[in-house]
């Protein structure tokens, strides 16, 4: 069964309270009678010093009887404050025989009967002091001096012990002190019976105050024990908030700073999974890539090679012997190797950059100086397929960038709307400033792109209309070198519908000239 800390620490203190209690029983029982026994000779002993120098100082049968008073009065202030039987004789012995003739009692008055016994009691210690041991058994000699001897005395008439202390003062004055020892016993009794009650009290009192104080300690450990469950379900967000300075606060300070720690460790996992993960994307895609590559490369070069190996096995075996027919044969022959090797120069070029080969080397030009150069090359195309073209020239706009792949851009830009155009036939080139940017646009008129396509369009080999890709014999590389360079140069690019045609864009560091 489980137990809690509230409920053991309540147990704990009841029973240590217990345990003291019986320790203070047992020292009672056992301890008592012989610290009762030696508090009482020490205090027997300061009581008969104080009596023997009052007596010591004062001759009695000269001194005025209100000097008597006196030291009535100083006795009897010792004898009420000690608790003892206090009595100062003056005694005769007689010499013949030793033994006691004649007692006078100088403190206090008593009856004929008392002072009987007294005086037999008197005649025994004299005896005692002068012959040696005569006592019997009841009798036990517990401290003997110069000036008194103490005893420990059953008195078999009273069933009942005692202490007796006498001792002389002088030749002629005799102290007799006696206290009852059998109380002591009835003492340690009624402290036990005593202790007893009042240790029950005491328990149950300290339960129910443990129940309260023990609350102020389980209560925040409770707590705590609520943050770490929510730790364990992976919220962090919850903080220990009491500015305790115990153990308890440090405790919770410690988890705190571990729910800190964890969140950042499982942040910085998580963050590791996700790139393990792109990484692991990425070799699949690459693969995939990679396998799809080299389906479209032996695709794209299939048809070249077929026509080649066609066309001069033709020549060789004479197919046609008019010179027509070989020259026709040569230029198929040609202008299929020419494809191919634009082709694979393509493929290299975009191989570079893709792999950080290609070195982009940055230059300060005027980026409408390379549009005009691409539009004079072209110019022959737009006259062929009556072309209208749209590009007013205005101030130089000088970028960053590399010159060499900046026209590449361009003129895959113009290449492909040339080979899209449809429409009004009409190609529009801009050059505008957008936030410290030029953005350089190509819109030809003609059919849009397909909005589930759109990203589709920059990967390698990718063609939206293969039938009309072939009949311009377009292998779906440019725009895939188009995005090589520019994430080359960390730059942003894109294409974009419109409801008469496409356009296509790329963005580079604006530097206006000083």
């Amino acid at each position: 069964m489980k137990q809690s800390l509230r409920t053991r620490l309540v147990f704990i203190s009841a029973g240590m309270i217990f345990l003291s209690i019986i320790i203070c029983w047992i020292m009672n029982l056992f301890l008592l009678p012989g610290y009762y026994e030696a508090s009482k000779k020490k205090q027997m002993n300061h009581v008969y010093d104080e009596v023997a120098e009052l007596f010591e100082k004062n001759d009695w049968n000269s001194i005025s009887n209100e000097e008597k008073n006196r030291v009535y009065d100083a006795v009897d202030k010792i004898s009420a404050n000690s608790g003892l039987s206090l009595y100062v004789m003056e005694i005769k012995i007689d010499v013949g025989n030793g033994m006691i003739s004649e007692v006078s009692y100088l403190y206090p008055g008593m009856s004929s009967r008392m002072q009987e016994l007294n005086r037999v009691q008197l005649s025994k210690y004299v005896m005692f002091k002068q012959l040696g041991n005569v006592f019997d058994d009841n009798y036990q000699l517990l401290k003997r001096t110069d000036c008194y001897e103490l005893f420990k005395v059953y008195d078999a008439r009273m069933d009942s012990n005692y202490f007796e202390l006498v001792g002389g003062v002088g030749n002629e004055y005799w102290i007799y002190l006696r206290s009852n020892y059998q109380s002591i016993r009835e003492s340690a009794a009624i402290s036990n019976e005593f202790l007893t009650y009042a240790g029950m009290v005491v328990i149950v009192l300290c339960v129910v105050i443990m129940i309260f104080i023990s609350k102020q300690y389980t209560k925040p450990i409770l707590e705590l024990a609520k943050l770490a469950k929510k730790m364990e379900e992976l919220n962090f967000d919850v903080r220990y908030e009491e500015n305790r300075k115990d153990e308890i606060g440090v405790l919770g300070h410690s988890m705190n700073s571990l729910s800190d720690k964890l969140e950042e460790t499982i942040s910085e996992l998580k963050t590791a999974n996700n790139e393990l993960e792109l990484d692991i994307q990425r070799k699949s895609e690459q693969e995939e890539m990679r396998r799809e590559f080299l389906a479209n490369v032996s695709h794209e070069l299939k048809t070249p090679i077929a026509l080649i190996q066609g066309y001069a096995e033709g020549l060789q075996e004479n197919v046609n012997d008019d010179p027509e027919s070989r020259d026709f044969y040569c230029e198929v022959i040609v202008d299929e190797a020419d494809k191919m090797n634009k082709m694979v120069k393509r493929l290299l070029s975009l191989n570079q950059l893709e792999f950080g080969n290609g070195q982009v080397q940055m230059e300060h030009f005027d980026v409408q100086q390379v549009v005009r150069s691409v539009i004079s090359a072209s110019d022959i195309l737009f006259k062929q397929k009556e072309i209208r073209l749209s590009f007013t020239e205005g101030n130089p706009v000088y970028v960053w960038a590399d010159e060499y792949m900046t026209e590449e851009v361009v003129m895959n830009y113009v290449s492909n709307a040339v080979n899209h155009i449809g429409g009004d036939r009409i190609i529009e080139i801009k050059i505008k400033s957008v936030e410290g940017k030029a953005r350089v646009s190509v819109f030809n008129t003609g059919d849009k792109i397909p909005e589930n396509e759109l990203d589709k369009i920059w990967n390698k080999f990718y063609k939206v209309d293969k039938a009309r890709t072939r009949e311009y014999g377009g292998n779906g590389i440019g725009l895939s070198i188009v995005k090589a360079i520019m994430d080359a140069h960390n730059q942003s690019y894109g294409v974009k519908n419109y409801e008469n045609g496409v356009e296509f864009w790329f963005e580079l560091d604006e530097k206006t000239e000083n």
